[in-house]
């Protein structure tokens, strides 16, 4: 029997793919040094990939954005031989023109986090990987360009300010973070995106905006959120399951190689 594998992974919530749409669909168990992840992994093949597809906040949606098992979840990726991973995500927005509904390939990040590990080297090998260009720049710019064949308004480029959670900003705070230069605003990127890298699996975000943070004067809730996600969620899903069968097959970045100097 062979041992399960997949090319690509999809990190997110259920809204963005759709399980009817794989065959031959299985899920696996993966045991890690660092716990087990959101939820077992569903394995199948679609439109002749091998994706897994990983419920970033568990079956249900339980798991708060500070209680993710960020590092059980890329060490699962990683030994399941996933190379690249698409990292779906719903954000606030920053800026007037990136408006409700609209995809952003997110491009840079600043962490605000506070509690979460973000390396799998905390002892006897020194890790210091370089995060300059956290985002695969094959992947960021295949989503980008494949947006706008799709018709989607959609921004190439955004710095995405992650905070601890599971509160929402002050609007102090999110004033704060457009004089940084923010566009958007999440929970959930960081440290995903560096265990990616320190895995040497390419990464890319791709967001969706739910609402204005607070700096608009116009409160957050979670209930506005989901029902952006819930009117928006053909789009999403459209995005990401469409593009999956287009994806290169080559790896043309140094993703795999994100480990070459970086050891001490």
């Amino acid at each position: 029997m062979s041992k399960p594998s997949a090319d690509l992974a999809i990190i997110g919530g259920t809204g963005v793919y759709d399980p009817e749409l794989i065959d031959n669909a299985e899920k696996v168990k993966v045991h890690t040094p660092y716990g087990s992840p959101s939820a077992t992994i569903t394995i199948g093949d679609y439109e002749g990939k091998k994706i897994a597809f990983l419920p970033r906040h568990g079956d249900g949606h339980v798991i708060p954005p500070h209680k993710i098992p960020f590092r059980a979840n890329a060490w699962t990726l990683m030994k399941l031989g996933v190379k690249r991973i698409i990292a779906s995500s719903a954000v606030g927005s920053l800026r007037v023109d990136y408006e409700p509904g609209h995809f952003v390939i997110t491009d840079q990040f600043i962490d605000r986090t506070r509690k979460r590990i973000d390396t799998f080297y905390e002892g006897g090998q020194i890790c210091h990987i370089s995060a300059a260009d956290p985002i695969c720049p094959q992947l960021h710019g295949f989503f980008g360009d494949h947006a706008e064949k799709l018709g989607l308004t959609v921004h190439k480029k955004g710095t995405y300010v992650c905070i601890e959670g599971p509160r929402f900003s002050t609007r102090a705070e999110s004033k704060l973070f457009r004089q940084w230069g923010c566009d958007i605003i999440g929970m959930t990127m960081y440290p995903e995106v560096i265990l990616a890298r320190e895995a040497q699996i390419c990464y890319v975000s791709v967001a969706m905006v739910t609402d204005y943070d607070v700096w608009a004067d116009k409160p957050v809730t979670a209930a506005a959120v989901i029902e952006t996600m819930e009117d928006n969620s053909a789009n999403f899903k459209k995005l990401i399951m469409s593009a999956i069968p287009k994806i290169p097959e080559d790896r043309t970045c140094n993703c795999g190689n994100a480990l070459v100097g970086a050891l001490y």
